[in-house]
């Protein structure tokens, strides 16, 4: 295949998962604005988590909420439990790495708060524990994955799957859910003017 024909492929692939998803996830996603709403509202904040690739969209989507999607406003309330090494590298060591989340939101989750785990597969083991201690901890439990959500259905408050199997096609979309979540956020809270 050419360089073009890979290229159009993938904007074909990437359209038709865009399609399918906006249905898919249109109801969990309200519930999930409902839900991060709310718990900034009264002083919670959000907890994102993944590993890999939705490692770094935890990271992307609390910065875009910390700092700024696209209009200066006040900060909103975010972490990414997936930047502290030291915590990460002692947890994986002595706990083992299926706690390395669970154990941050053990010490920084209250109840209120929104820990949304993000897992391509749906079946990361250290999401999975993450979402279970958050869950019994009080805080809303939040699943973003994509097809396979059958471990994550008796785990998670709300669940935003992603209607496709490959991982590149999940985390594009997880990133265009991540994006209108932080758009959304800032008009239910006020801090920007609708448009």
């Amino acid at each position: 295949m050419t360089a073009k024909s890979l290229l159009e492929k993938d904007f074909e692939e990437h359209a038709s998962v865009t399609g399918s998803t906006r249905a898919a996830v249109e109801s969990a996603f309200e519930e999930l604005v409902a839900a991060c709403a709310s718990s900034v509202s009264n002083g919670g904040k959000l907890l994102f988590f993944g590993n890999g690739g939705s490692a770094a969209d935890a990271q992307h989507l609390s910065t875009e909420l910390v700092v700024r999607y696209v209009t200066d406003r006040a900060a909103i309330a975010a972490l990414a439990l997936t930047t502290d090494t030291s915590a990460l590298t002692a947890g994986a060591n002595d706990m083992g790495y299926d706690r390395v989340f669970a154990r941050q939101i053990e010490a920084l989750g209250r109840p209120g708060d929104v820990a949304i785990g993000l897992s391509t597969s749906g079946k990361s083991p250290n999401v999975l524990k993450g979402l279970e201690e958050a869950k019994a901890r009080g805080l809303i439990a939040v699943a973003m994955v994509g097809a396979n959500r059958e471990q994550v259905d008796p785990i998670a408050d709300i669940v935003v799957s992603v209607p496709a199997r490959a991982a590149n096609r999940i985390q594009e979309m997880h990133i265009l859910i991540g994006h209108a979540l932080c758009g959304t956020l800032e008009r239910r809270l006020g801090l920007v003017e609708e448009e």
